[in-house]
Protein backbone atom coordinates (compact mmCIF):
# COMPACT_ATOMS: atom_id res chain seq x y z
CA UNK A 1 0.00 0.00 0.00
CA UNK A 2 1.45 3.28 -1.01
CA UNK A 3 2.32 6.04 1.62
CA UNK A 4 -0.48 9.00 1.87
CA UNK A 5 1.09 11.95 1.31
CA UNK A 6 1.02 14.81 3.81
CA UNK A 7 1.63 18.44 3.91
CA UNK A 8 3.38 19.73 6.82
CA UNK A 9 2.91 23.64 7.50
CA UNK A 10 5.29 25.99 8.80
CA UNK A 11 4.01 28.80 10.76
CA UNK A 12 5.54 30.84 8.76
CA UNK A 13 3.40 29.71 5.78
CA UNK A 14 0.24 30.54 7.51
CA UNK A 15 1.25 34.14 8.62
CA UNK A 16 2.00 34.55 4.75
CA UNK A 17 -1.36 33.44 3.56
CA UNK A 18 -4.08 32.51 6.25
CA UNK A 19 -5.55 30.76 2.96
CA UNK A 20 -2.63 28.50 2.86
CA UNK A 21 -4.64 25.76 4.51
CA UNK A 22 -7.11 25.44 1.38
CA UNK A 23 -3.97 25.59 -1.21
CA UNK A 24 -3.59 21.77 -1.61
CA UNK A 25 -6.38 20.19 -3.04
CA UNK A 26 -7.64 17.20 -1.68
CA UNK A 27 -4.32 16.13 0.04
CA UNK A 28 -3.80 15.90 3.85
CA UNK A 29 -2.62 18.73 5.58
CA UNK A 30 -1.22 18.53 8.97
CA UNK A 31 -0.74 21.53 11.35
CA UNK A 32 2.09 21.02 14.49
CA UNK A 33 0.66 21.91 17.94
CA UNK A 34 3.96 24.46 17.72
CA UNK A 35 2.61 26.04 15.15
CA UNK A 36 -0.40 26.85 17.19
CA UNK A 37 1.65 28.05 20.13
CA UNK A 38 3.63 30.10 17.89
CA UNK A 39 0.70 31.76 16.24
CA UNK A 40 -0.90 32.70 19.77
CA UNK A 41 2.66 34.89 20.05
CA UNK A 42 1.88 36.73 16.93
CA UNK A 43 -2.03 37.06 17.26
CA UNK A 44 -1.84 40.13 20.04
CA UNK A 45 0.41 42.06 17.22
CA UNK A 46 -0.83 45.21 15.26
CA UNK A 47 0.69 44.22 12.30
CA UNK A 48 -0.15 42.44 8.83
CA UNK A 49 1.73 39.04 11.00
CA UNK A 50 -0.74 39.62 13.51
CA UNK A 51 -3.65 39.93 11.93
CA UNK A 52 -2.96 36.83 9.28
CA UNK A 53 -2.23 34.69 12.66
CA UNK A 54 -5.61 35.66 14.31
CA UNK A 55 -7.40 34.84 10.53
CA UNK A 56 -5.71 31.49 10.52
CA UNK A 57 -6.83 30.56 14.20
CA UNK A 58 -10.09 31.89 13.21
CA UNK A 59 -10.72 29.63 10.76
CA UNK A 60 -9.51 26.66 13.09
CA UNK A 61 -11.93 27.51 15.42
CA UNK A 62 -14.79 27.32 13.00
CA UNK A 63 -13.53 23.93 11.40
CA UNK A 64 -14.08 22.34 15.45
CA UNK A 65 -17.47 22.48 14.25
CA UNK A 66 -16.64 19.48 12.21
CA UNK A 67 -14.89 17.25 13.83
CA UNK A 68 -12.29 16.63 16.25
CA UNK A 69 -8.89 18.46 14.77
CA UNK A 70 -6.96 16.35 16.21
CA UNK A 71 -8.50 13.04 14.19
CA UNK A 72 -9.49 15.67 10.66
CA UNK A 73 -11.98 17.24 9.52
CA UNK A 74 -12.78 17.62 6.22
CA UNK A 75 -11.70 21.14 4.33
CA UNK A 76 -13.59 22.90 1.14
CA UNK A 77 -10.94 22.30 -0.89
CA UNK A 78 -11.66 18.64 -1.03
CA UNK A 79 -8.87 17.76 1.38
CA UNK A 80 -8.37 16.95 5.18
CA UNK A 81 -6.56 18.63 7.91
CA UNK A 82 -5.39 17.66 11.37
CA UNK A 83 -3.42 19.08 14.27
CA UNK A 84 -0.38 16.63 15.03
CA UNK A 85 0.48 16.29 18.59
CA UNK A 86 4.23 14.36 18.61
CA UNK A 87 4.58 12.39 21.59
CA UNK A 88 6.96 14.03 24.37
CA UNK A 89 9.63 11.22 23.77
CA UNK A 90 9.74 12.65 20.06
CA UNK A 91 10.80 15.69 21.60
CA UNK A 92 13.93 14.51 23.48
CA UNK A 93 15.74 12.65 20.53
CA UNK A 94 16.30 16.17 18.81
CA UNK A 95 19.67 18.08 19.56
CA UNK A 96 18.08 21.46 18.84
CA UNK A 97 17.66 23.90 21.52
CA UNK A 98 14.29 25.44 21.73
CA UNK A 99 11.42 23.57 23.18
CA UNK A 100 9.24 24.75 20.42
CA UNK A 101 9.91 26.63 16.91
CA UNK A 102 11.91 24.59 14.50
CA UNK A 103 12.68 21.66 17.12
CA UNK A 104 9.12 21.07 17.80
CA UNK A 105 7.67 21.77 14.07
CA UNK A 106 9.94 18.93 13.01
CA UNK A 107 9.82 16.76 15.29
CA UNK A 108 5.73 17.10 14.28
CA UNK A 109 7.14 16.05 10.70
CA UNK A 110 9.49 13.32 11.83
CA UNK A 111 7.01 11.58 14.00
CA UNK A 112 4.69 11.27 10.96
CA UNK A 113 7.10 9.67 8.66
CA UNK A 114 7.58 6.87 11.26
CA UNK A 115 3.77 6.57 11.21
CA UNK A 116 4.38 5.66 7.61
CA UNK A 117 3.32 9.34 5.60
CA UNK A 118 4.94 10.55 2.64
CA UNK A 119 5.50 13.69 4.73
CA UNK A 120 6.11 16.71 2.92
CA UNK A 121 7.62 19.71 5.15
CA UNK A 122 6.33 23.05 3.41
CA UNK A 123 8.56 26.09 4.64
CA UNK A 124 9.32 29.71 4.10
CA UNK A 125 12.12 29.51 6.14
CA UNK A 126 15.45 28.18 3.84
CA UNK A 127 17.29 27.01 7.53
CA UNK A 128 14.31 25.00 8.05
CA UNK A 129 14.40 23.87 4.91
CA UNK A 130 17.75 22.63 5.62
CA UNK A 131 17.38 20.95 8.74
CA UNK A 132 14.46 18.69 7.39
CA UNK A 133 16.79 17.99 4.41
CA UNK A 134 19.36 16.90 7.12
CA UNK A 135 16.39 14.98 8.99
CA UNK A 136 14.71 12.75 6.06
CA UNK A 137 12.44 14.99 5.44
CA UNK A 138 11.35 16.28 2.17
CA UNK A 139 10.82 19.91 2.28
CA UNK A 140 9.76 22.60 -0.11
CA UNK A 141 8.70 25.99 -0.79
CA UNK A 142 5.55 27.53 -0.61
CA UNK A 143 4.49 28.43 -4.28
CA UNK A 144 0.97 29.49 -4.34
CA UNK A 145 1.25 32.42 -6.00
CA UNK A 146 5.07 32.38 -7.02
CA UNK A 147 6.36 33.74 -10.29
CA UNK A 148 10.02 32.21 -11.99
CA UNK A 149 12.24 34.33 -13.46
CA UNK A 150 12.04 33.05 -16.09
CA UNK A 151 7.91 33.83 -16.80
CA UNK A 152 8.70 37.66 -14.65
CA UNK A 153 6.35 40.29 -16.97
CA UNK A 154 8.62 43.12 -17.85
CA UNK A 155 6.04 45.03 -19.53
CA UNK A 156 7.87 45.58 -22.93
CA UNK A 157 9.76 43.74 -25.69
CA UNK A 158 12.80 45.11 -27.68
CA UNK A 159 13.84 44.86 -31.56
CA UNK A 160 16.34 46.28 -33.67
CA UNK A 161 15.13 47.13 -37.32
CA UNK A 162 16.61 49.52 -40.33
CA UNK A 163 16.82 52.96 -39.49
CA UNK A 164 14.68 53.20 -42.69
CA UNK A 165 11.93 51.22 -40.70
CA UNK A 166 11.73 53.95 -37.57
CA UNK A 167 10.57 56.55 -40.27
CA UNK A 168 7.31 54.85 -40.98
CA UNK A 169 4.56 55.54 -39.60
CA UNK A 170 4.11 51.97 -37.96
CA UNK A 171 7.07 49.80 -39.26
CA UNK A 172 6.13 46.42 -40.33
CA UNK A 173 7.73 44.33 -38.11
CA UNK A 174 4.56 45.18 -35.47
CA UNK A 175 2.21 42.94 -36.78
CA UNK A 176 4.60 40.30 -36.67
CA UNK A 177 5.65 40.66 -32.86
CA UNK A 178 1.71 40.45 -32.22
CA UNK A 179 2.32 36.68 -32.63
CA UNK A 180 5.69 35.87 -32.37
CA UNK A 181 5.92 37.83 -28.71
CA UNK A 182 2.32 37.51 -27.85
CA UNK A 183 2.15 40.81 -26.93
CA UNK A 184 -0.54 41.61 -23.76
CA UNK A 185 -2.84 44.60 -23.74
CA UNK A 186 -0.73 47.58 -22.79
CA UNK A 187 2.74 45.62 -23.35
CA UNK A 188 5.20 48.41 -25.02
CA UNK A 189 7.38 47.49 -27.72
CA UNK A 190 10.94 49.25 -27.88
CA UNK A 191 12.00 49.53 -31.59
CA UNK A 192 15.47 51.20 -31.92
CA UNK A 193 17.77 51.16 -35.39
CA UNK A 194 20.27 48.34 -35.67
CA UNK A 195 23.39 50.55 -35.98
CA UNK A 196 22.29 53.42 -33.28
CA UNK A 197 20.52 52.10 -29.96
CA UNK A 198 19.82 56.12 -29.46
CA UNK A 199 17.50 55.78 -32.29
CA UNK A 200 14.05 54.49 -31.69
CA UNK A 201 11.15 54.70 -30.90
CA UNK A 202 8.14 52.97 -28.82
CA UNK A 203 4.81 51.95 -29.07
CA UNK A 204 2.18 50.45 -26.75
CA UNK A 205 -0.13 48.05 -27.98
CA UNK A 206 -3.81 48.64 -27.38
CA UNK A 207 -5.33 45.04 -28.55
CA UNK A 208 -7.05 43.76 -31.89
CA UNK A 209 -3.62 44.19 -33.81
CA UNK A 210 -3.15 48.73 -32.77
CA UNK A 211 -0.68 50.32 -31.65
CA UNK A 212 -0.47 54.00 -30.30
CA UNK A 213 2.81 55.80 -30.33
CA UNK A 214 4.43 56.78 -27.16
CA UNK A 215 5.39 60.28 -27.15
CA UNK A 216 7.10 62.51 -24.58
CA UNK A 217 4.62 64.18 -22.05
CA UNK A 218 3.97 67.89 -21.43
CA UNK A 219 4.95 68.86 -18.07
CA UNK A 220 4.42 72.51 -16.71
CA UNK A 221 7.98 72.24 -15.00
CA UNK A 222 10.54 71.41 -17.42
CA UNK A 223 11.59 67.67 -17.04
CA UNK A 224 10.84 64.59 -18.89
CA UNK A 225 11.69 60.95 -18.98
CA UNK A 226 15.84 60.34 -19.66
CA UNK A 227 15.68 56.69 -21.31
CA UNK A 228 12.97 54.46 -23.26
CA UNK A 229 12.15 52.46 -20.12
CA UNK A 230 11.09 55.93 -18.09
CA UNK A 231 9.34 57.42 -21.24
CA UNK A 232 7.07 53.67 -20.81
CA UNK A 233 6.56 54.34 -17.32
CA UNK A 234 5.30 57.93 -17.55
CA UNK A 235 3.15 56.74 -21.12
CA UNK A 236 1.60 54.81 -17.95
CA UNK A 237 1.69 57.01 -15.28
CA UNK A 238 -0.16 60.00 -17.04
CA UNK A 239 -3.02 57.69 -18.56
CA UNK A 240 -6.15 58.14 -16.72
CA UNK A 241 -8.03 55.00 -18.36
CA UNK A 242 -5.09 52.79 -16.83
CA UNK A 243 -5.98 52.35 -13.21
CA UNK A 244 -3.26 50.16 -11.99
CA UNK A 245 0.60 50.64 -13.20
CA UNK A 246 3.39 48.70 -11.42
CA UNK A 247 6.90 49.66 -11.98
CA UNK A 248 9.52 47.42 -11.44
CA UNK A 249 13.29 47.51 -11.12
CA UNK A 250 16.28 48.48 -8.57
CA UNK A 251 17.24 51.40 -7.12
CA UNK A 252 18.14 54.25 -9.24
CA UNK A 253 15.96 53.39 -12.34
CA UNK A 254 13.49 56.57 -11.10
CA UNK A 255 10.38 54.69 -10.23
CA UNK A 256 9.76 57.05 -6.86
CA UNK A 257 10.59 60.01 -9.04
CA UNK A 258 8.59 59.07 -11.72
CA UNK A 259 5.81 58.36 -9.53
CA UNK A 260 5.67 61.61 -7.75
CA UNK A 261 6.27 63.78 -10.64
CA UNK A 262 3.47 62.06 -12.42
CA UNK A 263 0.98 62.29 -9.21
CA UNK A 264 2.06 65.96 -8.42
CA UNK A 265 1.44 67.02 -11.89
CA UNK A 266 -2.27 65.37 -12.08
CA UNK A 267 -2.82 66.58 -8.63
CA UNK A 268 -1.91 70.11 -8.85
CA UNK A 269 -2.16 71.38 -12.63
CA UNK A 270 -4.51 69.18 -14.60
CA UNK A 271 -6.73 68.58 -11.06
CA UNK A 272 -7.43 64.95 -12.38
CA UNK A 273 -7.58 63.47 -8.71
CA UNK A 274 -7.90 65.93 -5.70
CA UNK A 275 -5.00 64.33 -3.71
CA UNK A 276 -1.97 62.16 -3.59
CA UNK A 277 -1.76 59.20 -1.17
CA UNK A 278 1.49 58.11 -0.50
CA UNK A 279 2.59 54.85 1.66
CA UNK A 280 5.14 53.09 2.75
CA UNK A 281 5.24 49.49 4.45
CA UNK A 282 7.13 49.35 7.70
CA UNK A 283 9.45 46.60 7.15
CA UNK A 284 13.01 47.93 8.66
CA UNK A 285 16.05 47.32 8.26
CA UNK A 286 17.13 48.07 11.96
CA UNK A 287 14.49 48.86 14.49
CA UNK A 288 11.02 49.35 13.23
CA UNK A 289 9.10 52.49 13.62
CA UNK A 290 8.38 52.36 17.20
CA UNK A 291 11.62 52.46 18.42
CA UNK A 292 11.85 55.92 16.76
CA UNK A 293 11.12 59.01 18.42
CA UNK A 294 8.27 61.17 18.45
CA UNK A 295 3.99 61.04 17.49
CA UNK A 296 3.24 59.00 14.89
CA UNK A 297 3.81 62.02 12.37
CA UNK A 298 7.67 62.74 13.66
CA UNK A 299 7.44 58.83 13.33
CA UNK A 300 6.18 59.11 9.43
CA UNK A 301 8.43 61.84 8.60
CA UNK A 302 11.67 59.74 9.48
CA UNK A 303 9.98 56.50 8.00
CA UNK A 304 9.37 58.60 4.86
CA UNK A 305 12.57 60.39 4.15
CA UNK A 306 12.97 58.92 0.75
CA UNK A 307 9.52 60.59 -0.16
CA UNK A 308 10.94 63.74 0.97
CA UNK A 309 14.43 63.65 -0.89
CA UNK A 310 12.38 62.89 -4.20
CA UNK A 311 10.18 65.82 -3.55
CA UNK A 312 13.15 68.37 -3.23
CA UNK A 313 14.87 67.05 -6.50
CA UNK A 314 11.75 67.39 -7.86
CA UNK A 315 12.03 70.93 -6.79
CA UNK A 316 14.96 71.70 -7.32
CA UNK A 317 15.02 70.21 -11.02
CA UNK A 318 11.71 71.65 -11.82
CA UNK A 319 12.67 75.65 -10.56
CA UNK A 320 15.63 77.59 -11.26
CA UNK A 321 14.79 79.72 -7.82
CA UNK A 322 15.00 76.55 -5.69
CA UNK A 323 18.94 76.63 -6.34
CA UNK A 324 18.91 80.13 -4.77
CA UNK A 325 17.73 79.09 -1.66
CA UNK A 326 13.99 80.10 -2.49
CA UNK A 327 11.84 77.81 -0.93
CA UNK A 328 8.72 79.16 -0.78
CA UNK A 329 7.04 79.37 -4.65
CA UNK A 330 8.54 77.75 -7.71
CA UNK A 331 8.99 80.56 -10.96
CA UNK A 332 7.77 79.53 -14.25
CA UNK A 333 9.63 77.28 -17.40
CA UNK A 334 11.34 80.56 -18.00
CA UNK A 335 14.73 80.57 -16.91
CA UNK A 336 17.26 78.46 -16.69
CA UNK A 337 15.19 76.29 -19.10
CA UNK A 338 14.56 78.99 -21.63
CA UNK A 339 11.95 76.93 -22.54
CA UNK A 340 7.65 78.13 -22.39
CA UNK A 341 5.01 76.14 -20.73
CA UNK A 342 2.41 74.93 -23.18
CA UNK A 343 0.33 77.09 -24.01
CA UNK A 344 -3.33 76.19 -22.04
CA UNK A 345 -0.93 76.69 -19.06
CA UNK A 346 0.87 79.95 -20.18
CA UNK A 347 -0.13 82.78 -18.28
CA UNK A 348 -0.93 80.98 -15.24
CA UNK A 349 2.38 81.16 -13.83
CA UNK A 350 1.22 81.31 -10.24
CA UNK A 351 -0.35 77.69 -10.58
CA UNK A 352 3.18 76.43 -11.12
CA UNK A 353 3.93 77.14 -7.87
CA UNK A 354 4.93 73.94 -5.68
CA UNK A 355 4.58 74.40 -1.85
CA UNK A 356 7.02 72.49 0.29
CA UNK A 357 5.78 69.00 0.88
CA UNK A 358 5.11 69.51 4.79
CA UNK A 359 2.46 72.68 3.45
CA UNK A 360 1.02 70.41 0.64
CA UNK A 361 0.11 67.59 3.33
CA UNK A 362 -1.01 70.91 5.11
CA UNK A 363 -3.60 71.95 2.54
CA UNK A 364 -4.41 68.34 1.99
CA UNK A 365 -2.90 67.73 -1.26
CA UNK A 366 -0.83 64.98 0.10
CA UNK A 367 -0.91 62.62 2.51
CA UNK A 368 2.16 60.35 4.15
CA UNK A 369 0.52 57.51 5.56
CA UNK A 370 1.84 53.65 6.76
CA UNK A 371 0.06 51.10 4.91
CA UNK A 372 -1.04 49.18 8.41
CA UNK A 373 -3.55 52.17 8.34
CA UNK A 374 -4.75 51.53 5.16
CA UNK A 375 -7.08 48.37 5.89
CA UNK A 376 -10.73 48.57 5.84
CA UNK A 377 -10.78 52.08 3.96
CA UNK A 378 -12.42 52.63 0.74
CA UNK A 379 -9.88 55.91 -1.12
CA UNK A 380 -11.92 57.58 -3.75
CA UNK A 381 -10.78 60.04 -6.67
CA UNK A 382 -6.91 59.92 -5.28
CA UNK A 383 -3.43 59.68 -6.77
CA UNK A 384 -2.39 56.38 -4.50
CA UNK A 385 1.44 55.73 -4.54
CA UNK A 386 2.53 52.38 -3.09
CA UNK A 387 6.79 52.07 -2.35
CA UNK A 388 8.82 49.37 -1.32
CA UNK A 389 5.75 46.79 -2.28
CA UNK A 390 8.52 43.90 -2.80
CA UNK A 391 8.56 43.51 0.82
CA UNK A 392 4.78 42.97 0.91
CA UNK A 393 2.51 39.22 0.22
CA UNK A 394 0.88 38.64 -2.36
CA UNK A 395 -2.54 38.80 0.46
CA UNK A 396 -1.52 41.85 0.92
CA UNK A 397 -1.02 43.95 -2.09
CA UNK A 398 -4.43 42.36 -2.65
CA UNK A 399 -6.03 43.82 0.68
CA UNK A 400 -4.13 47.67 -0.80
CA UNK A 401 -5.38 47.14 -4.10
CA UNK A 402 -9.19 46.14 -2.94
CA UNK A 403 -9.09 49.80 -1.30
CA UNK A 404 -8.93 51.76 -4.26
CA UNK A 405 -12.18 53.57 -4.88
CA UNK A 406 -13.89 55.39 -7.63
CA UNK A 407 -11.47 57.73 -9.60
CA UNK A 408 -8.62 56.65 -8.13
CA UNK A 409 -5.38 55.51 -9.44
CA UNK A 410 -2.89 53.27 -7.64
CA UNK A 411 0.88 52.92 -8.87
CA UNK A 412 3.07 50.06 -7.19
CA UNK A 413 6.64 50.54 -7.01
CA UNK A 414 9.59 48.54 -6.14
CA UNK A 415 12.87 46.32 -6.20
CA UNK A 416 12.31 42.56 -6.44
CA UNK A 417 15.90 42.47 -5.98
CA UNK A 418 16.24 43.67 -2.18
CA UNK A 419 13.69 42.29 0.39
CA UNK A 420 13.79 43.03 3.82
CA UNK A 421 11.33 40.68 4.80
CA UNK A 422 12.61 37.57 5.54
CA UNK A 423 9.48 34.77 4.00
CA UNK A 424 9.74 36.61 0.59
CA UNK A 425 11.69 36.64 -2.50
CA UNK A 426 11.76 37.17 -6.13
CA UNK A 427 8.91 34.91 -6.63
CA UNK A 428 6.74 35.41 -4.02
CA UNK A 429 6.17 39.02 -3.26
CA UNK A 430 3.33 40.57 -3.88
CA UNK A 431 4.63 43.49 -6.95
CA UNK A 432 5.96 40.83 -8.73
CA UNK A 433 2.68 38.46 -8.51
CA UNK A 434 0.42 41.33 -9.00
CA UNK A 435 2.20 42.56 -12.21
CA UNK A 436 2.03 39.07 -13.89
CA UNK A 437 -1.57 38.94 -12.31
CA UNK A 438 -2.72 41.75 -14.22
CA UNK A 439 -1.32 41.51 -17.12
CA UNK A 440 -3.17 42.35 -20.84
CA UNK A 441 -5.94 43.76 -18.41
CA UNK A 442 -6.69 47.01 -20.34
CA UNK A 443 -6.72 49.20 -17.21
CA UNK A 444 -3.43 48.02 -16.02
CA UNK A 445 0.24 47.78 -17.08
CA UNK A 446 3.52 47.14 -16.02
CA UNK A 447 7.28 48.56 -16.80
CA UNK A 448 10.70 46.68 -15.51
CA UNK A 449 13.01 49.69 -15.18
CA UNK A 450 16.86 48.51 -15.33
CA UNK A 451 18.87 51.58 -16.20
CA UNK A 452 19.96 53.51 -13.53
CA UNK A 453 19.81 57.68 -13.61
CA UNK A 454 21.13 58.31 -10.09
CA UNK A 455 24.77 58.96 -10.56
CA UNK A 456 27.52 57.65 -11.96
CA UNK A 457 28.60 56.83 -8.27
CA UNK A 458 25.18 54.52 -7.62
CA UNK A 459 25.41 52.82 -11.13
CA UNK A 460 29.12 51.46 -10.25
CA UNK A 461 28.02 50.42 -6.83
CA UNK A 462 25.31 48.67 -8.47
CA UNK A 463 27.69 46.69 -10.72
CA UNK A 464 30.57 46.45 -8.34
CA UNK A 465 29.36 45.59 -5.16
Amino acid sequence: MPEKKVYVLDTNILVHDPMALYSFGKSLVAIPIMVLEELDQFKSEHSDRGRNAREVVRRLDQLRDRGPLNKGVPLDSGGELFIVVPPAEELKDFIFAEEFGDKGILSAAVYLKKKGYDVRFISKDLNARVKADVLGIQAEDYLRDCVTPEEFYKGWVSEGIPSVELKKEEPAILKKLIDTRDLSVNQFVWLYSQHNEHNYRLFRYRGNGKFSGVHMPEFVWPLQPRNPEQLMAMDLLMDPDVHLVSLIGPAGTGKTFLSLLAGLHQVLISDSYKKMLVARPIIPLGPDIGYLPGDIHEKLHSWMQPIYDNMELISHEAVPSMRKGKYDLLKTLEGDSGKRPNKKFYGKKHEYALSPLDRMIKEDKISLEAITYMRGRSIPYQYIFIDEVQNLSPHEVKTIITRVGEGSKIVLSGDPYQIDSPYLDFSSNGLVVASNAFKGQKIAGSVYLDITERSELSSLAGELL
